[in-house]
């Protein structure tokens, strides 16, 4: 009881009440899919690869395309303000995905997720992509990465408030969507299977409020062969979570270093 009175508890419920009262007001807004418009200027597909590693290597404005992907019936309205953050942090090519409201499988929304991963390196010239994924979007993110080869085309992935290891509010309903999200489902246990060679960096930003990840330590991605980074942020409700400061910070510093690491590797490569 002294937890759930505390200040930073109260004053992160209240937080939450707030952007979910935004987010409302935002929804109609995000119902349209986002185009992407990448940056001609820094085009880098048809150059050298120990060129194009100097133009990624840029802590300051990642030039990897960045997809940011919503959670359970939402958009990419959630995302209005990370996005611009992005954006204004120097990363030039950001977008969001809109999959079906109608989705009833994480199997065929990692497949559709994929296809749109294609799509932003045959428009911007990159041959990888970081994805950011919100709830269920961390989710078929992960599905992708794990068990669809999009570890070929994901550098990295950022989970914020995904339930990696399910969520007891799934038995709330009876949907087949949601039941795939129940601690132990098919899908759950299918993404506990092993995964050598995983190339996809992952990282898992989780809250101790969390009101629709419990428990919320199931926001937590504990895979061995993934290596995930767990990033715990208390006080932080889920809505809360692609719009709060020190998320954001995180997620773009998260996203520059990986763009650093992979501009390495290519030059390695093309040095060797």
């Amino acid at each position: 009881m002294r937890a759930l009175c505390s200040t930073a508890t109260l004053t992160g419920g209240l937080t939450e009440l707030a952007w979910v009262g935004a987010h409302v007001l935002m929804y109609p807004l995000g119902t349209r899919m986002e185009a992407l418009r990448p940056d001609l200027r820094r085009r880098t597909g048809e150059q050298p690869a120990a060129v194009r590693a100097l133009f990624a290597d840029d802590p300051l404005a990642a030039r990897v395309p960045v997809l940011l992907v919503h959670g359970l019936v939402d958009n990419r309205s959630v995302f209005a303000v990370m996005r611009r953050s992005l954006r204004r942090r120097g990363f030039t090519h950001v977008c969001s995905w809109n999959y079906s409201p109608f989705l009833t499988d994480i199997t065929q929304a990692a497949t559709a997720l994929g296809q749109q991963l294609e799509r932003i390196c045959e428009q911007t010239g990159h041959d990888r992509v970081h994805v950011v994924g919100h709830s269920l979007g961390g989710l078929i993110a992960r599905y992708h990465v794990q068990r669809q080869g999009g570890d070929e085309r994901v550098d990295a992935l950022v989970t914020l408030g995904t339930p990696h290891q399910g969520s007891i509010l799934a038995h709330v309903l009876p949907t087949p969507l949601v039941r795939q999200l129940r601690p132990g489902s098919p899908v759950l246990r299918e993404l506990e299977e092993p995964a050598p060679g995983c190339r996809t960096r992952v990282t898992a930003v989780y809250s101790d409020l969390d009101q629709l990840v419990l428990p919320t330590s199931s926001g937590r991605c504990d895979h061995p062969d993934l290596g995930a980074r767990n990033l715990l942020f208390r006080g932080v409700g889920h809505m809360s979570l692609p719009m709060h400061r020190g998320v954001l910070d995180e997620v773009a510093t998260t996203l520059a270093g990986a763009g650093q690491r992979a501009a390495r590797r290519r030059h390695m490569r093309a040095v060797a």
